[in-house]
């Protein structure tokens, strides 16, 4: 019985070391197809002209190319973004609590409306036939 579970113990370790393997196996050939789709997409100029113009800067002759500058005196990157210092923001707005307070507030002394008096009375005009 000692041999028998010992042997079934070495049979479930190398069992366990055979599926390790495979599942490396299967990685490494998922790597490799993609770095040859990636290979195949280098070969394509228009997929180098992007990369060149992303990455470096670059533009093609004729083109103009623009540099925008941040407050710092530094190039903002292509993560950065500018907005209109005059719009509102999200971070202007009041909370929704904010909101619904408010509306509580109101409940309880509503602001006075009077109707505006009327400068002059018309008579409704009679419909013709």
């Amino acid at each position: 019985m000692v041999s028998y579970a010992s042997s079934m113990r070495a049979y479930f370790e190398q069992k366990q070391h055979l599926a390790n393997l495979r599942a490396s196996i299967s990685a490494s050939q998922d790597n490799i197809a993609e770095l040859e789709r990636e290979k195949k997409r280098w070969k394509d100029p228009a997929f180098v002209e992007a990369q060149a113009r992303e990455r470096f800067g670059w533009v093609m002759l004729g083109e103009t190319g623009y540099q925008v500058i941040g407050e710092d005196g530094e190039p903002l990157s292509g993560d950065d973004s500018l907005t209109d210092p005059g719009t509102p923001t999200e971070a202007d707005e009041p909370e929704w609590w904010q909101q619904a307070w408010g509306s509580v507030e109101a409940a309880g002394n509503p602001p006075e409306q009077k109707p505006a008096p009327a400068d002059e009375i018309r008579a409704p005009k009679p419909k013709k036939q």
